[in-house]
């Protein structure tokens, strides 16, 4: 599929190579924040005085602002210019990175952390400036690569946060993230232009407002559901509020002149189903972080864990990150040849495979080191597609929105992984030495699960409509029109 592309009138050719590691590192950075705090929370109710109850919000807190600020950047980048709104976030992310550096106690860590959930727009922002910049024959391969830095930065960010947790202060983890936004800010000032792209218009706060609460409400009822209980009046009451919030964003945006995301172009075909497809692609790509850390560091008396460490686990992580990126130009080359769904399916089936091997093989390193190439091959390609995907259909005005909504929804995925995975780990347990913990079987449910969404996400892509390669004729930079699949009939 070719993505139409605009590029400023009467200004020089930025240098593509640039653009593209500079918004990618962007995006490693970003990622990087999320896994952050993991290999610290278990220490967090000692380094804050605080109850283990309130300090799981240093990551809950980081979620819910990520869901808020992910399609509003998007939508705002839209009217204001891609560039001002990620350098906006990127200094939002300084700004969260210090002030956990300097915290002490709970609330200024959750504000840091909030500050931090709030540049989670970076990744579809630098994917919707590639779009805008780059010529065409260059921009399957940038795509390729901005959307595997989501994955990148997860994957290289445990092992690299257990690292400085296990040797130095907890405190660094912060300062290196201070550094890394400040210098990625840096890199961006000097080396990505900024799209004449704009819509203009008033920004839908009604849209954004009820957006926000729905999201807020269903992500406080899957990540607290465990706690509370799942049949609780708090998880029933969240789940309420988020149906109402659902159902009158809807309504409003069906009737506001300038929605904030345009819902008359999320439900054509191949905006719908590639949607649909990253909700349960995204649980797929989540379910070996929590697979993974937790069968490396179990006790090997279980008689399937391997007593490592956090930073082993983290080290056994790192090989998925790796081939996301190298994976990219082999995901560019599909895509430009056979069109993003073929390579959006050919992700789906390599994830499969790495899964289901994965529910007969996790008695050694080698073996999850395996897995993890296997499932970052084809989660590498998968990312890469969606976004061409996107922006296939969607018309240039609306490529911040549009990327930035289908970047929620792989996030939406990825909650739903851990709540189902909580809900397994927490109902198949052993006992040792009196203690309970997690049985194999329960990992292999869970790995089970990740293959079967593999497999629904590759069903969903089939419905996309088929790819045909165009020529000079058909090709178009029309700003305000959508082009639609020549036979999407």
């Amino acid at each position: 599929m070719s993505i139409p592309t605009a590029a400023p009138a009467g200004t020089k050719p930025p240098s593509t190579t640039a653009v593209v590691a500079v918004l990618a590192f962007a995006g490693i950075v970003v990622s990087l924040m999320q896994t952050l705090v993991i290999p610290i929370i278990p220490h967090l109710p000692e380094y804050l005085n605080a109850p283990a109850s309130d300090t799981v919000w240093a990551v809950t807190a980081t979620l819910l602002a990520a869901s808020v600020a992910v399609p509003t950047m998007g939508r705002l980048g839209d009217m204001f210019g891609k560039r001002r709104l990620l350098l906006i976030s990127l200094a939002l992310l300084v700004a969260g990175s210090v002030i956990g550096a300097l915290s002490s106690s709970l609330v200024p860590l959750i504000f840091g952390r909030v500050l931090q959930g709030l540049a989670a727009g970076v990744i579809p922002l630098g994917i919707s400036i590639m779009r805008d910049v780059l010529p065409p024959k260059k921009l399957a391969g940038a795509v390729a690569a901005m959307g595997a830095s989501m994955g990148v930065g997860g994957a290289l960010g445990l092992p690299l946060a257990a690292l400085i947790a296990e040797y130095a202060n907890w405190h660094v983890l912060f300062w290196t993230s201070a550094a890394l936004g400040i210098l990625v800010t840096a890199l961006v000032v000097v080396n990505v232009p900024e799209s004449t792209v704009r819509t203009g218009g008033k920004f839908d706060f009604v849209g954004a407002v009820s957006l926000s609460a729905a999201l807020i409400a269903l992500l406080l009822a899957i990540s607290k559901g465990n706690s509370w209980g799942w049949t609780s009046t708090e998880t029933l009451t969240m789940l309420g509020i988020s149906l109402v919030a659902f159902v009158i964003w809807g309504w409003w945006e069906l009737r506001t002149p300038q929605p904030l995301v345009n819902l008359r172009v999320s439900v054509r075909p191949q905006v719908l189903f590639t949607n649909l497809a990253s909700i349960v692609f995204g649980f797929a790509m989540f379910a070996l972080s929590m697979v993974f850390p937790q069968v490396v560091q179990l006790p090997e008396a279980t008689g399937f864990g391997l007593g490592g460490s956090m930073l082993t686990a983290g080290l056994v992580m790192a090989p998925s990150g790796i081939v996301m990126m190298l994976i990219a130009p082999v995901s560019s080359r599909i895509t430009n040849l056979y069109g993003a769904k073929i390579t959006l399916m050919i992700g789906a089936v390599v994830v499969a495979v790495g899964y289901a091997i994965g529910i007969f093989a996790m008695h050694s390193i080698w073996q999850l080191i395996m897995i993890a190439i296997i499932t970052g091959a084809g989660t590498g390609m998968a990312y890469g597609a969606m976004p061409a995907l996107i922006m296939g259909a969607v018309p240039l005005s609306e490529t911040g929105a549009a990327n930035s909504f289908n970047t929620l929804m792989r996030s939406l995925g990825t909650s739903f992984a851990s709540a189902i995975a909580g809900v397994v780990i927490a109902q198949m347990t052993m006992s040792l030495g009196g203690a309970t913990l997690p049985s194999e079987n329960a990992f292999r449910v869970i790995m089970a699960l990740a293959a079967g969404s593999a497999i629904i996400a590759l069903i969903l892509t089939s419905f996309i409509p088929k790819f045909q390669k165009p020529n000079s004729a058909t090709e178009t930079h029309d700003n305000s029109a959508v082009r639609e699949p020549a036979n999407a009939n």
